[in-house]
């Protein structure tokens, strides 16, 4: 079997985004491919029929960013939009080509379908468009740029309601307010939006009711009162929200179930639930998105992740949770119509492909497994000092043979609130074809373990590092042939924060990468898009109630006692972990004589390993494994 490359990967066709007909009758979904020549990527509109079983492709190389079905048999996309203006183009699944519908006089981020006719769009709004130059930047806001987005000073995510029959644009919302989620049941939108103008954004967006017939809005919940995650409208009267009152620990814990009344805001608890709505599994080898709960016939669908898997659930009314009702180890995203499900799933090491009904129904990457060698994650779990039981992985090098020995690199994951799992994860095979023991756990912050397990707050570094190291030690105890002076450490995110700590704490590693890390709490919280919310709930206060508790989880700190020849992959557009973090790592390890370098990546961001540049993709990962090439073997 051929071996798995870096550049394996341009092969990868992922699929995204299901939704289903009217009617119910046919699915549509996107798949999205590199394209290494011109350097992104493209999507298309696929369909499925349920009917025929046959699947269909609608669209070749227009780039579609978003879709929604306009009838039965007619489905609405965007390709790339012009700044300032946004085409749509109507196309049959019945045949024919794509003719163009109409066009909006706004950058249309999405859409989705109300009724006839009548859709939802969420439009990216400036309101310093008149007066903004090219060459300088006004700031008067904070955060005043977000990872992926650039500055967003003065900008906002709108909602408008477009009437193609008027061809009439209605804005939902005022030009001030953020949308940050949306539901629609009729003529009424239920939506989630922070209202800030040269201020400060809070920390807890206000629930909101508009009703398109009379254009009129009321407040279900107001703003800085309640946390609130996710909503989602069951009827005309009623909507369900996962929320949180207020509490000493209110950002550490997960959200519950409420039911939210429409007539006059009452909230009642429906459902308690000690987990995370959405899909947390992480992987570097998807791209798009989808559905993560949806509400259907009186009932709230929605994905999330328990243990080391992420699933399709069912929330009835009377406040009983399904048990899964996908399989394979991690749901992506969904639709459900008509009592069927659409479900884009990631089932043993085959890239997601879409299932209807739990039938694999696509198989874009089963050459995957057939032509390449794909090393196996093999699960085992331990009980940690501190009395929880970790869940881990090892992959074994593909050209493993009995008696001989190999070099390891154990990979720690972002968030923390996130997980791994054992589904395909392109950069560990790559590893584990070039001849090393590959090997992650889900330590303390993790989730899918409840909010105790997950909660990390104000001891960054403390039972999170003891776990990684007692992983570590159990993974030598139980694989002998792994040579305990060749294993190397890597982490992105907050597992580049983790790294950074590791090899100021121990020299037990021959080396490291540290991917778009964290250095230092104190200057994360004024330059990170998130900093002045994440570090006040996540690191016990901030810089101006506990600088010396940030300090003492700083990595900077320790970093004179780095010996460990370490590189930084970061980039200069990742305004989640800016790379201000990476160089003063850089620089502070670099002092002590220890071998370092940095790779600073132009014009990416924070997903640079999962959505970034092909070239850039192939270049990052090339530099990490001739890195540890250079100390491990």
């Amino acid at each position: 079997m051929k071996k798995i490359e870096i550049d394996t990967f341009l092969q990868f066709q992922f699929v995204s985004n299901p939704l289903f007909s009217p009617d119910g009758a046919n699915a549509a979904f996107l798949v999205t491919v590199p394209d290494r020549e011109q350097n992104t990527y493209h999507g298309d509109l696929y369909v499925y029929s349920l009917e025929t079983k046959k699947l269909l492709r609608l669209t070749n190389g227009r780039d579609v960013k978003t879709y929604a079905w306009s009838s039965d048999t007619t489905i609405l996309f965007a390709a790339a939009p012009s700044p300032g203006s946004s085409d749509f183009f109507e196309i049959s699944i019945c045949g024919g080509e794509a003719c163009r519908a109409f066009s909006i006089p706004e950058t249309v981020a999405s859409i989705r379908r109300i009724s006839k006719d009548r859709y939802l769009l969420m439009i990216p709004f400036d309101n310093y468009k008149s007066t903004r130059k090219a060459s300088y930047e006004v700031i008067d806001e904070l955060p005043f740029w977000s990872n992926g987005r650039g500055f967003t000073n003065a900008r906002r995510n709108r909602a408008a309601i477009y009437d193609r029959a008027l061809g009439k644009l209605t804005w939902a919302v005022d030009e001030w307010t953020d949308c940050t989620a949306c539901s629609v049941w009729g003529d009424l939108l239920l939506y989630q939006a922070y209202r800030w103008k040269q201020g400060v954004l809070g920390a807890k967006p206000g629930v909101y009711l508009y009703n398109m017939a009379t254009q009129e809005t009321k407040i279900m919940i107001a703003p800085n009162t309640m946390r609130t995650d996710m909503i989602e409208m069951i009827n005309e009267t009623t909507a369900i929200v996962t929320a949180l009152p207020p509490s000493d620990r209110e950002f550490n814990e997960y959200c519950d179930f409420y039911r939210l009344e429409l007539s006059d805001g009452t909230l009642s608890l429906l459902a308690p639930y000690d987990a995370c709505v959405g899909s947390s599994a992480g992987t570097d080898s998807k791209y798009g998105s989808g559905q993560s709960h949806k509400a259907e016939n009186g009932a709230l669908y929605f994905l999330s992740t328990i243990g080391d898997f992420s699933h399709l659930y069912k929330l009835s009314m009377d406040g009983s949770i399904s048990g899964p009702l996908t399989a394979g180890s991690a749901c992506d995203s969904f639709d459900i119509q008509n009592g069927h499900i659409a479900s884009c799933e990631f089932r043993g090491l085959s890239l997601a492909e879409l299932f209807i009904d739990g039938e694999q129904v696509t198989h874009f990457n089963d050459w995957l497994e057939k032509e390449y060698s794909c090393s196996v994650p093999e699960a085992f779990s331990y009980t940690g000092t501190d009395g929880y039981e970790i869940h881990g992985w090892v992959m074994k090098p593909t050209d493993w043979k009995e008696g001989y020995t190999y070099p390891a690199i154990l990979n720690i994951h972002g968030g923390p609130r996130s997980a791994f799992s054992d589904i395909y994860y392109h950069e560990m095979q790559v590893w584990a074809n070039a001849g090393y023991f590959v090997f992650f756990c889900n330590p303390r912050g993790s989730d899918g373990r409840g909010a105790d397990f997950g909660d990390v707050d104000g001891i960054y570094g403390t039972v999170d590092y003891d776990n990684l190291m007692e992983f570590t030690d159990e993974v030598l105890k139980r694989y002998p042939e792994i040579d305990e002076n060749r294993v190397g450490v890597t982490g992105g995110s907050y597992g580049g924060f983790m790294t950074n700590w590791i090899v100021g704490h121990t020299d037990r590693f021959a080396a490291a990468a540290s991917q778009r890390s964290i250095a230092n709490w104190i200057s994360y919280e004024h330059s990170s898009d998130i900093g002045h919310n994440f570090v006040l709930k996540d690191l016990g206060g901030n810089t101006r109630t506990v600088p010396e508790l940030l300090w003492k989880q700083s990595p900077l700190q320790y970093a004179p006692a780095c010996k460990t020849p370490i590189l930084f992959i970061h980039s200069d557009q990742d305004y989640r972990c800016y790379m201000a973090e990476g160089l003063a790592m850089f620089s502070a390890v670099k002092r002590n004589g220890c071998p370092a370098k940095m790779c600073l990546f132009h014009g990416e961001n924070h997903e640079l390993s999962r959505s970034g540049k092909p070239e850039n993709r192939i270049d990052r990962m090339a530099e990490i494994l001739n890195w540890m090439d250079t100390y491990l073997k």
